[in-house]
């Protein structure tokens, strides 16, 4: 919902953006003690830790979900026009890029394995150009 007022949809628009980098944050940061933790923490006998750090990093995951929706919710309808355009292109170039990989990789085209991490960069890097450019286009 927005403020009825300018202040006030500024003010809504400000604790969204904070709110969605506090819980990317907190995302990020599960992510690195999930991966990390069982050979820099506690050790990799210690399964239930490994288990509780991944559903914390879930638990995160969830928050940042909400909160993003929460941010889109509290945007402009120009800037949320911009951001559900770059989210579209890069779905649809994580579907095109996965799915061409996997029949590649299944017809035995590929010597080479791709690691989720590469995956989540290139969709990253996707959503980061078809942003700038849709905020260059509608300047």
């Amino acid at each position: 919902m927005k403020a009825d007022t300018p202040t006030g949809g500024y003010r809504q628009e400000i604790r969204a953006t904070a709110n969605l980098f506090g819980w990317g944050l907190a995302w990020i940061a599960t992510l690195a003690l999930a991966r990390f933790g069982p050979e820099l923490l506690w050790g990799p006998t210690q399964q239930v830790a490994s288990w509780a750090a991944v559903i914390l990093n879930l638990a995160a995951g969830i928050g940042w979900i909400v909160a993003f929706t929460r941010f889109l919710r509290a945007v402009d309808e120009l800037q949320r026009q911009i951001i559900l355009g770059a989210l579209a292109i890069t779905l649809g170039a994580g579907w095109v890029a996965g799915l061409g990989y996997v029949v590649a990789d299944a017809a035995g085209l590929l010597s080479f394995d791709v690691d989720i991490a590469a995956f989540s960069v290139f969709l990253g890097i996707v959503f980061l150009i078809t942003f700038l450019v849709g905020r260059i286009r509608y300047r």
